[in-house]
């Protein structure tokens, strides 16, 4: 009987959010088309080469707009920039804070019902089920969150790491004779994951009209990583000074490989300590179990 009350509310739910949708459409399309003009049309693959979305993903991100569009009303200026700063670190170009808060929303809405579900399968008690559903609220909304914050922190990371092939590429390039935008766009096409994403979205910019020392300032201000602001820093005053970049590029990739270098010993320093709690916990139990057991049966054997 609970779990067709349950069904029943999801599905009223679900049919009150398609007809809110249906009353919306002409607002919400223009909202779509505003925020594919934001993204800077940015797309990796070529058109022919994409595939289309399936039905589900397309329902469940319409949903998630509608949703995100109710929620965002309450959204402050600053946490949109927060939330669209961060969806930008993480490589999400398309995902606009609006429909993002739609994702977090429906979460903490799944979350609580697979929760009382699965509570009601296992058979627990009524409080426990109902603070169980309650917690998991929290868990649904944060989770997403965690999630893009995760995935931006492995991203700038490994773009802070091939940061000095591309110097070594750019110093090669510009002193055999190319301008800095040339061998940006070489490098470009060198470079795969992040790191050449974010250098084809720079070209972009710049194709669309944009200078170069703001293009390289939006770059900075999507991949804010300490080497990515020495190398942004670097070129501009390299521009605005009259310095030869590559004498410059070239200082500069030493420098960030020694600060590389420096960042593995750090890691290797706090090892012994990591590895502290499971060398403790899980494997010094099994040595003495298998060392000290059979002294201790022969021990009880002589005093019985």
């Amino acid at each position: 009987m609970v779990m067709l009350l349950l069904i029943g509310l999801v599905l009223a739910a679900i049919g009150a959010t398609l007809l809110a949708r249906a009353v919306a459409f002409p607002r919400v399309r223009v909202a779509q088309t505003l925020g594919q003009i934001d993204s800077y049309g940015y797309e990796r693959a070529p058109l022919e080469a994409t595939e289309p979305a399936g039905a589900l993903r397309e329902a469940v991100d319409s949903i998630a707009n509608v949703v995100g569009t109710f929620f965002a009303r309450r959204l402050t200026a600053v946490r949109d920039a927060e939330i669209r700063r961060q969806l930008r670190a993480g490589g999400f170009y398309r995902i606009q804070p609006r429909r993002f808060l739609g994702y977090q929303a429906m979460a903490a809405l799944g979350a609580p019902l697979i929760w009382i579900w699965f509570g009601l399968a296992v058979g627990l008690g009524g409080p426990l089920v109902v603070l169980g559903a309650i917690g998991m609220i929290g868990v649904g909304w944060w989770l997403p969150l965690v999630m893009v914050r995760s995935r931006a922190e492995r991203r700038l990371k490994r773009i802070d790491h091939e940061l000095p092939e591309l110097i070594d590429v750019l110093v090669v390039t510009v002193e055999a004779g190319l301008g800095f935008s040339g061998s940006l766009r070489l490098a470009s096409e060198r470079f795969e994951g992040p790191l050449g994403d974010e250098l084809r979205l720079t070209l972009q910019e710049q194709t669309m009209g944009l200078a170069t020392a703001d293009a390289l300032k939006n770059l900075l201000d999507r991949v804010d990583t300490p080497g990515m602001r020495s190398f942004v820093r670097s070129i501009l005053q390299g521009e605005q000074l009259g310095v030869s970049i590559g004498q410059i590029m070239r200082e500069l990739a030493a420098e960030m490989r020694k600060r590389r270098r420096a960042s593995a010993e750090e890691r290797a320093h706090k090892a012994p300590i990591k590895i502290l709690f499971p060398l403790v916990f899980l494997i010094f139990p099994a040595m003495f179990v298998i060392l000290l057991a059979p002294a201790l049966f022969a021990f009880i054997d002589a005093i019985g």
